[in-house]
């Protein structure tokens, strides 16, 4: 069966408040030229897509998540528009919404409306103060923790539900305790980590992309953000010990609780970690479709949906190879890895290193993936080992602890 289609909407496009060193996200502006007036979502485009996503849905609940950017800039009537659209197309089906923001234009106005719609917010935090503004800075220069955390305290004040997903780069990837104990302390029950990988054109011009796929050929060489391989399996790793002795069941780390489904051999949860991808696209505000949110350059736009439909262009046959390429393009040094079941060479957007043997293609990350996989297999089994005899995985912590 084919996997559901998953789509990422832009309502700003690249548009955000705040000028994060790392962000991949805000030079795509540049595909855009013009005034930042024209890169709002508008009512055509917005109830195009809702509807497309709703009628091409075969699940029991339909779901939409809101990206930027930061899509907040959009303003509260655009979201309240985009319930009163869901409601008009839905035909009593359940309808969900996620979205995705830095916090800190979050006021009492937008918290009681997303709790009064059930949306989940996702909130961009990067660990304690240090370790947030070391990137993640305003437009000014400034820190932003201070304004992130008043929109956290604004969220729990209104009940409104959350995770949060952490960027880990060269800096917080040396304090993964500090970072993994404040993301608990927040009340942070489901985390996410994201890996830093990105590398440069050193010749782009200004009105070029600098930031580019693996396959574009071109000079170039990895940010200074980026976050080391040895310390990001580090990283893991001490996260790992704590959570595996104190957490399964309580909190849920994303990168871990989809590993364990590859052990189990069930789909897991985020595509880096599956055999294959593709049916996770991005719209952005003006209905253009690009390949994946990593993927947004113009040789994998995929068209528009005021011009073809959502399902027609994620089911196009460059979509669908795409999707194949992650798994029939790894190097033959990942296909004799014992670890390939695992990681399935992780996110394609991070295969910028070379093999051993000098084949192109390797992910960036795969020492410190490795380094991680050798410590924890034992772990893995065992909570594996229970699920298949029906009982639950949080009982690897009594073990963990006497081993």
């Amino acid at each position: 069966m084919t996997p559901t289609i998953n789509m990422m909407a832009k309502p700003v496009g690249a548009q955000c408040n705040l000028n994060c060193v790392y962000c991949y996200y805000l030079e795509k502006e540049k595909l855009y030229p013009g005034e930042p007036s024209f890169w709002m979502m508008n009512e055509k485009v917005l109830e195009s897509f809702i509807a497309q996503v709703i009628y091409s849905c075969r699940e029991p609940v339909v779901q939409f998540a809101w990206h930027g950017g930061e899509p907040t800039l959009r303003g509260l009537d655009f979201f309240k528009n985009v319930v009163r659209l869901q409601k008009k197309h839905s035909g009593g089906r359940r309808v969900e919404n996620s979205l995705q923001t830095n916090g800190t234009l979050l006021t009492d106005e937008w918290c009681r409306f997303f709790n009064d719609h059930r949306f989940l917010i996702g909130i961009s935090l990067d660990g304690p103060e240090h370790c947030h503004d070391h990137y993640r800075m305003t437009r000014h220069g400034a820190g932003s923790f201070a304004r992130c955390m008043k929109g956290l305290e604004l969220l729990v004040k209104h009940k409104t539900e959350f995770n949060t997903l952490t960027v880990v780069n060269d800096y917080n990837s040396k304090y993964p305790e500090a970072v993994y104990r404040f993301l608990k302390q927040i009340g942070s029950r489901y985390i996410q980590f994201l890996p830093v990988v990105e590398w440069i054109n050193t010749g782009a011009g200004p009105r070029e992309l600098s930031k580019l796929p693996p396959e574009s050929g071109k000079t170039s060489e990895v940010t200074d953000w980026t976050v080391d391989p040895v310390d990001y399996g580090n990283f893991l790793i001490t996260v790992f010990k704590e959570w595996v002795r104190k957490d399964v069941g309580d909190y849920f780390v994303i990168t871990f609780e989809s590993i364990l489904a590859n052990w189990m051999r069930v789909p897991p949860s985020v595509c880096v970690f599956a055999e294959t991808c593709g049916h996770a696209g991005v719209v952005e505000h003006n209905g253009d479709v690009y390949s994946c949110d990593h993927y947004v350059f113009p040789t994998h736009k995929l068209g528009n949906i005021l011009e073809d439909s959502v399902q027609t262009l994620m089911g196009s046959p460059f979509q669908e190879q795409f999707g194949r390429n992650k798994r029939d393009r790894l190097p033959g040094f990942c296909l004799r890895c014992s670890y390939l079941d695992l990681c399935n060479g992780e996110c394609p957007k991070n295969r910028i290193a070379v093999t051993p043997e000098g084949e192109t293609g390797l992910n960036y990350l795969c020492r410190g993936f490795k380094n991680f996989f050798g410590y924890s297999e034992p772990y893995f089994d065992f909570m594996a080992n229970e699920l298949k005899n029906h009982r639950h995985p949080s009982n690897v912590k009594k073990w963990a602890m006497e081993r």
